[in-house]
């Protein structure tokens, strides 16, 4: 039986992308470049927080977490990044700390192009 994936199972790269998106909470993280299936942070993504002020939305409890098993959505944008490899993700869309939608540039037939990968929920 395979254990689930857990935060300290990552590589430090990954453990940061997966700590930006808990702290992102609602909103994207902009051009972020990946290199050998990790994201790399230089130059730095852009950030971009979406705030409700109507209420008070609280961090997500895996943030004050040494180590949690990560949810399947998680799991299944790192099997993502290890699909492609090296290239630019233009937006990853986080909502409630989980990245839930990506668009990635690809260079497959020559062009530059997004392909749109994940699934709105």
């Amino acid at each position: 039986m395979l254990q689930p994936l857990r935060l300290s199972d990552l590589s430090p790269a990954r453990r940061a992308l997966v700590r930006m998106c808990q702290a992102v909470h609602r909103g994207s993280i902009e051009g972020l470049q990946v290199h050998q299936s990790d994201p790399v942070f230089d130059p730095f993504p852009v950030v971009v927080k979406d705030v409700k002020l109507d209420k008070d939305e609280g961090p997500r409890p895996e943030l004050a977490l040494a180590d949690f098993v990560l949810s399947c959505e998680i799991t299944r944008f790192l099997a993502r990044l290890d699909e492609m490899k090296s290239g630019t993700i233009r937006l990853i869309e986080i909502r409630e700390g989980i990245p839930r939608r990506m668009l990635v540039e690809s260079r497959e037939d020559g062009s530059s192009r997004s392909a749109r990968i994940g699934r709105s929920k």
